[in-house]
């Protein structure tokens, strides 16, 4: 459950050595007043929507980041109906798209989404610099934001695995190269989700859960001599081998595990390895992927066997820089 990078374009150009992690933009392949009567009147429907009307939606969702990073349940309709008011211009429907506009910039931000509003990446440059500048000021979120990716978890106690495994969210979306170059390009950086992934205490607990799940599934398979050999291997000999546990299919062949787990939904970026990397590429029949997420509410999973890089896009984020030897 080694830290690394996020997944973002499959085909990505390379601009030196090995990128030490990846910042993973999961694509699965295939500031208004609040209250008064006051009313924005500069937008117009069906055009770019206005700075105000941009401004006054992020606060809004801002808002409802906030309460939910506080352990607080956002009111989304109460929210979005009072919005729409403020701007007689826009729908119900258009307020929707813009959080999830929203919730794609927060990603490549490095930053968790408000639940509910997965991203959707067809964004105005204009939302870039307004959802920078809320971040950058906005210090309560600040606060809370890390608190919650830092915070310890503990093995949850599930009654049964029935509804544990999901299909795999086909977005089918990813951001264009232009639109992650805004994001790249501006000095507001947030590291809330890499911090996630070095969350140990949290990882393990995915972990743990993972190695329950592959024991009842053997169980259930009538393969019990197989479940008692299943390994903690991150745990047992650390975390470089490029995977964490080492179970089985029922006929007895292996398979390598690798576990990522996030507190948030299910399209939130994660990050590997070079190392994970290029095992799932070198193991590609018995490598899987299990990606657990809103593991602090109700613990679900999906699985990608293979490459990651066949079923994810690849961000590197950081690269290791070595002196060629020929300075003068």
């Amino acid at each position: 459950m080694s830290a690394a990078t996020p997944i973002a374009h499959r085909h990505h150009r390379h601009l030196g050595d090995i990128p030490t992690a990846w910042s993973v933009r999961f694509a699965i392949l295939g500031t208004a007043s609040e209250g008064g009567n006051m009313t924005i009147d500069d937008g117009v429907t069906g055009s770019p929507w206005t700075e105000a009307e941009v401004e006054a939606t992020v606060s809004t969702y801002f808002q409802m980041l906030r309460m939910q990073e506080m352990g607080q349940r956002p009111n989304k309709a109460e929210h979005n109906r009072k919005l729409q008011q403020l701007m007689p211009a826009r729908n119900l429907q258009a307020i929707e798209y813009k959080h999830r506009n929203i919730s794609a910039v927060l990603n490549l931000y490095g930053a968790q989404t408000l639940s509910g509003y997965k991203p959707l990446p067809n964004f105005q440059r204009l939302l870039v610099d307004v959802v920078g500048r809320a971040l950058e000021r906005d210090r309560i979120l600040d606060e809370v934001a890390i608190r919650s990716v830092e915070t310890p978890a503990e093995l949850p106690l599930l009654d049964d695995f029935q509804d544990f495994v999901v299909e795999v969210p086909r977005t089918n979306i990813s951001v264009n190269d232009q639109r992650a170059e805004w994001v790249r390009r501006t000095p507001i950086k947030r590291d809330y989700l890499e911090r996630e992934s070095r969350n140990r205490s949290l990882g393990l607990a995915g972990e743990l859960l993972v190695m329950e799940f592959e024991a009842r599934r053997l169980h259930e398979l009538g393969a019990k001599a197989l479940a008692n050999r299943i390994e903690h291997v991150s745990r047992d000999k650390g975390d470089g081998t490029g995977y964490d546990i080492l179970s089985f299919d029922g006929d007895g062949r292996e398979r390598f595990i690798e576990v990522k787990t996030t507190a948030y939904v299910a399209e939130t970026p994660f990050f590997v390895s070079p190392n994970e990397v290029g095992f799932s590429s070198e193991q590609a029949d018995k490598f899987h992927l299990y990606r657990l997420f809103s593991f602090r509410r109700k613990p679900q999973m999906f699985i990608l066997p293979g490459p990651v890089a066949a079923n994810c896009t690849l961000d590197p984020v950081s690269y290791r820089a070595t002196l060629l030897g020929n300075n003068p």
